[in-house]
């Protein structure tokens, strides 16, 4: 039998809503309970907070913490203070181990905290009101010891109820999505849609407590028997929090095809709940946020701004939220009129761009909308409820993965109805249809005619949305009234920023994780130190400034920058085949992640967060016949036939997960395991052989460079993880270091025959060089850096360095080593950091200069470069702001690498 069944399934399971889930979660256990070992020499790490404000209104925050080899045994236990010595709760889990078995990574869930907080190696302090987790029949019962949400495991109601003491403040949490099958363009159009509801297949309890506990509720969206949409739900619940977290992820299944206007087209994707009220309507009330922490401020009777006034105590708690006096204390003008005042039942905030939204009221169903009012960019935030409790309700990055949608009904009735709008149904639909013909590239020699004019690799079928993903995330906070002003603003920044912990960087660098000694903390202590530090900075700032200017904005598009910039248009070519979307083409997610650890800077992280998220879930492909592969860059994020390992590398999530335990994440690099088998799939050569190959399970050509280490990272992380299959991983990671340095020119031969049952390549007979530009810098020099610092294999490391030492040579020096050069090559400059990884491995002086000189001199960016923008306006451009049309996102990620690790290895020999 095929394996490739298989292959999809074990995909799926990691895709949102797969039939069958891995039920493997680290930290699925109670950790704080495990006994206590001895602590080794490792001093105390202090913890803060990526932004100012502490925890504030979240429920609470996760953060992982690294530590050096044999600092700390499996079991050992850990204790948090707070800046005033006070214990604070906390519980602990394993994310990741050394090879000795000591711990590498560890994760700490906090469920309060304003300040610094300390770490150490100890008992930890429990919590007054701690997580409990409790199972009656077909429900699951998660209590904060504020709050209790009761979760089915079955049907199509999610949360059945959520309830603070005795009150239920929400119920019958569900998910909706907004199918139209049919998109035709023009004015004779005739617009249906039909509602399908998410649908439970599987709930797993992953966490329990006492700090933290974690609910995961897989499914997929039906109408009658047609499904729609796998879904993965993760609900985070902290201790004595009033307040949980959802992380929402989709992948769509759905049939879109180019040309035709039938289809799987999404008109709405949303999460609802029913909100009881109790109150009477002067009472009620409705909180929408605006730009900021701007809100609206209403009730669903006002009784301000009346020709009759009914008092200023009265209006003024009313405006605050508080409960009034009994009617009968008013000015009774207003009391004997209180039927004739209208009652607002219906709010909708729609955010169909990044630059506006427009709010609307009505009384109910079936009569008018007035407009209340509109801005910029709201903060997707809203609290619908009365002074005897409500429900407050968030959509992170609201306007930046625009068109979103915040919907009250019925408030005036006796049970409201809130939705959340990942996908506004007042939007266009979702389009995800390939964006031309074909243009009459139907062979090979025609796609790479193509190629070679647009740059986009085309292949009719290929360029298909058929598996892509997207996770969003979602707060709820279940009050006992109404919030005062400064509580809504504390929600409001919590769903805005969402509050994490932190180790510092200096912790990060002495642990040695993510490659020994490959970056430091920034130094301007010299004039040339002081440069490259203003360089990275200038880079930095502006791919943000741009990612404003130019919009990159979208429930899809959000997270990723562009490839190259045209210099005519003064634009980048979001229009020109590969030049558009940059789908982490050579590791521009590793350049963010190394300035972050080297430098703890919260903008930075929200950045490189941002491209994680999407890099992920959207550019990878999570269902069907392509699971773990990602797609090259292109106009679409999926639009390009190079389907590879590249871009699916587990290296680029690595760090995001490490640093916050964030679960999803870690699906996403538990599902890349067995990408091996996706070569049987899919030849990524199979344009350019000149010679004929069918894929052989036994023998399948795998290269040593951008394939091979998309394959290492997975399995090394699913080693580290102690993941369900981390002994095969393991023996992956030893099996093919081992055959790659046994080939006659170790990496340098460039390929070889792998064997899926075995794990290993096949030693070639004859020596050959095979060398490209691209197969060190999608993360080979990280990978291979770590590898090196885990095992134990001399001859590994010398083939390693090897290549290293003979990439940036002379033709003349490569030829004399391996009886021909490696032919035409570019990005000297971003290789320059493997120059200096074994400069220092080997002591070779020379080789130490040489990755100066690489860096300084060769291509990429130069000194001399103008290290400035310009101001650019109209009419020369859509929108007036700044430019650096020498600026290309190939190059600012190579420099940025390079940069970093030089420095970091060899800035004590800066010429």
């Amino acid at each position: 039998m095929s394996p490739l069944p298989r292959r999809s399934l074990l995909k799926a399971a990691a895709a949102a809503g797969a039939a069958a889930p891995s039920l493997w979660t680290p930290g699925a256990q109670n950790a704080a309970a495990a006994p206590r070992a001895e602590a080794a020499d490792a001093d105390p790490v202090t913890l803060d907070w990526l932004e100012d404000g502490g925890l504030g209104a979240a429920p609470g925050s996760t953060v992982g913490v690294p530590w050096p080899k044999g600092a700390y045994r499996e079991d050992q236990t850990f204790a948090l203070t707070g800046a005033d010595g006070k214990s604070v709760p906390v519980q602990s889990w394993p994310i990741a181990h050394w090879p000795d078995g000591s711990l590498k990574w560890t994760a700490h869930a906090v469920s309060s905290g304003s300040g610094k907080l300390t770490l150490t190696a100890g008992t930890p302090a429990a919590p007054e009101k701690r997580v409990t987790v409790g199972r009656r029949g077909g429900t699951i019962e998660l209590s904060t010891g504020v709050i209790t949400a009761r979760i089915a495991t079955s049907g199509t109601t999610l949360i059945t109820s959520i309830t603070r003491g005795s009150t239920e403040i929400a119920r019958d949490g569900r998910l909706v999505l907004l199918r139209q099958p049919e998109y035709e363009d023009g004015d004779r159009t005739t617009v249906r849609t039909e509602r399908f509801d998410g649908t439970i297949s599987k709930v797993t309890v992953e966490q329990e407590g006492p700090v933290r506990a974690v609910v995961r509720i897989d499914g997929r969206h039906r109408k009658g028997g047609h499904g729609l949409l796998p879904f993965s739900l993760r609900l985070y619940f902290y201790a004595g929090a009033d307040s949980f977290r959802m992380v929402h992820t989709i992948t769509y299944d759905g049939k879109q095809e180019p040309g035709k206007a039938s289809g799987d087209f999404v008109r709405g994707l949303g999460v609802r709940f029913t909100v009881p009220m109790r109150d009477a309507s002067y009472d009620r009330h409705i909180r929408i946020g605006g730009e900021g922490t701007g809100m609206l401020r209403e009730a669903v009777k006002g009784i301000t701004g009346l020709r009759r006034d009914p008092g200023t105590a009265v209006q003024e708690a009313q405006f605050a939220g508080k409960k009034l006096p009994d009617p009968a204390t008013w000015d009774q003008r207003v009391t004997t009129r209180l039927p004739y005042i209208p009652e607002w039942g219906d709010y909708t905030l729609s955010q169909l761009s990044a630059d506006g939204f427009t709010l609307r009221k009505r009384t109910r169903k079936g009569y008018g909308w007035i407009g209340a009012g509109g801005g910029r960019r709201a903060s997707g935030f809203g609290y619908v409820g009365g002074v005897g409790g409500g429900l407050s309700f968030g959509l992170r990055d609201f306007w930046e993965k625009f068109p979103a949608q915040l919907d009250v009904r019925d408030a005036h009735t006796d049970a409201a109805e809130v939705t959340l709008w990942l996908w506004s149904p007042e939007a266009q639909p979702m389009d995800l249809r390939f964006y031309h013909d074909g243009l009459g590239q139907d062979t090979f020699p025609e796609q790479l005619e193509g190629l070679n004019i647009t740059y986009e690799d085309y292949e009719p079928g290929f360029g298909t949305p058929h598996g892509i993903a997207r996770t969003s995330e979602l707060l709820f906070w279940a009050n006992a009234s109404t919030p005062s002003a400064e509580e809504l603003a504390e929600q409001v920044a919590a769903v805005r920023v969402l509050p994490q912990l932190a180790a510092p960087p200096k912790q990060l660098i002495g642990a040695g994780v993510f490659g020994k000694g490959l970056f430091s903390e920034p130094d301007r202590s010299t004039p040339a130190r002081a440069r490259i530090e203003d360089h990275l900075d200038f880079l930095f700032t502006y791919y943000k400034d741009q990612v404003e200017q130019r919009r990159w904005y979208g429930f899809w598009d959000y997270g990723d920058i562009m490839h190259t910039y045209d210099t005519v248009r003064h634009q980048w070519r979001y229009d020109v085949g590969g030049y558009a979307w940059d789908n982490s083409e050579l590791s521009p997610d590793l350049w963010l992640w190394y300035a972050y650890l080297r430098s703890g800077r919260a903008d930075i992280f929200r950045f490189a967060e941002a491209m994680t998220r999407h890099t992920g879930e959207v550019d990878v492909y999570h269902l069907g016949k392509w699971a773990g592969l990602g797609t090259r860059h292109g106009v679409q994020h999926f639009a390009d036939s190079a389907k590879q390992q590249r871009i699916a590398n587990t290296t680029y999530r690595r760090p995001y997960y490490f640093l916050t335990a964030d679960e999803r994440v870690g699906d996403l690099m538990h599902a890349n395991v067995d990408s091996d088998e996706t070569f049987l799939a899919l030849d990524p050569l199979r344009k350019i052989r000149t010679e004929p190959y069918t894929p052989d399970r036994n023998a399948l050509s795998i290269g040593f460079g951008t394939d091979w280490s998309g394959l290492v990272s997975a399995w090394l992380t699913e080693w580290e993880r102690r993941g369900p299959e981390w002994e095969k991983a393991r023996a992956r990671v030893l099996s093919t270091m081992e055959t790659i340095a046994a080939q006659p020119n170790g990496f340098v031969q460039g390929s070889g025959l792998y064997d899926l049952d075995t794990g290993r390549f096949a030693v070639a007979g004859t020596p050959k060089v095979e060398v490209s530009h691209l197969s060190a810098v999608f993360g080979l020099n990280e990978l291979c850096a770590e590898l090196i610092d885990l095992v134990d294999m001399p001859e590994f490391e010398e083939a390693y360095y090897d290549y290293c030492r003979y990439f940036n040579a002379s033709k003349a020096e490569q030829a004399a080593r391996y009886g021909s050069d490696f032919g035409s090559l570019i990005l000297f400059q971003g290789h320059s950091r493997l120059d200096a990884y074994a400069a220092v491995r080997t002591g070779d002086d020379e080789l130490a200069e040489r990755a100066w000189r690489k860096f300084y001199g060769s291509d990429g960016y130069k000194e001399s470069a103008p290290w400035r923008t310009e101001e650019v306006s109209g009419p020369t451009a859509l929108v007036a702001g700044r430019e650096a049309p020498w600026v290309s996102t190939n190059d600012t990620a190579l420099y940025g690498l390079a940069a970093i690790e030089n420095l970091a290895l060899l800035g004590d020999r800066m010429p």
